[in-house]
């Protein structure tokens, strides 16, 4: 069976939810400006202290098909699918026939550029729109993939039910995300200065949950869970990384937009504070058993 091809969903987002986070919808060139080669948004994987910003980012996407146990030409669904790192990637290394998923348009016409210019377009498919509106098929891949996509997702019984539906039976669902330590610090931290400017600012709409969260909701829906990985001290030291890029490339941010630098600076730094006080990173596998 082949992905859906690229298509853009009319969204109109529900409640709080913007139709895109406008953060993920600035040029690519600002991303280009801070992250590795491949543009990849989420936590790297730091498995020596000499790995630059572009290996730990490699090895994380090696540790993400190493979790799902992707051996080659599996059906991958990518929910919030970014810059496209994860399914160029997969494509590239593995054959994996896959679609991305994300409301942010700018994004859509990027992957396909680099689909084409790495040989793969018959292998990266996108589309436009969210998750929980999307029509899938039923049990129509063999791994699902969220890498910090949850946060702007509403209703997590939804999504991981929703996750279950479109997996085959063994099929597996990773999702790694930032989380509130526990349950408590989420009540102290919530509405905090530094929380609103990342949600209201930046996102547009997100919420951290505690990793208890996620894990009810995956259990809920049916999934049984196979493995938790604490990566919190390797998204400390990506966030450094993307840091140090926006001091070097700041000149360059700025000239598109004044005081855009500072302000990305401002959110990372943000996000650096709290790990390991407030906030924890988190890789959770499940495993759809029926």
């Amino acid at each position: 069976m082949s992905v859906d091809s690229v298509t853009a969903d009319s969204v109109s987002a529900p409640g709080a939810i913007a139709d895109t986070n406008q953060h993920y919808d600035l040029d690519p060139d600002i991303f280009g400006q801070f992250l590795d080669p491949l543009r990849k948004y989420s936590a790297g994987r730091y498995l020596s202290e000499h790995d630059t910003l572009e290996q730990a980012q490699r090895n994380k996407l090696r540790f993400v098909a190493d979790r799902l146990g992707l051996r080659g030409g599996e059906r991958l669904l990518d929910i919030g699918c970014g810059w496209g790192s994860l399914i160029l990637y997969m494509a590239a290394e593995l054959r994996c026939e896959t679609l991305g998923v994300s409301p942010a348009p700018r994004q859509h016409g990027y992957i396909a550029e680099q689909a084409a210019a790495r040989g793969v377009a018959d292998l990266v498919r996108t589309r436009v729109g969210h998750f929980e509106r999307l029509d899938l098929p039923a049990r129509g891949f063999d791994a699902v993939t969220m890498l910090g996509s949850i946060v702007h997702m509403p209703d997590l019984d939804e999504v991981f039910r929703r996750a279950r539906a479109v997996l085959r039976r063994d099929g597996r669902l990773y999702v790694s995300e930032s989380c509130f330590r526990n349950a408590a610090i989420r009540a102290r931290f919530d509405d905090r200065a530094g929380t609103d400017f990342v949600r209201e600012d930046i996102f547009g709409w997100g919420d951290l949950r505690p990793l208890s969260d996620l894990v009810t909701a995956a259990e809920n829906a049916g999934f049984s869970i196979i493995s938790v990985d604490d990566l919190t001290e390797d998204y400390h030291r990506t966030i450094e990384d993307w840091i140090a890029n926006v001091e070097a490339n700041g000149a360059t941010i700025d000239s598109h937009g004044a005081g855009m630098a500072q302000r990305l600076r401002h959110y990372l730094e943000i996000a650096n504070a709290g790990w390991g006080y407030t906030t924890k990173h988190y890789a959770l596998v499940c495993r759809n058993g029926r």
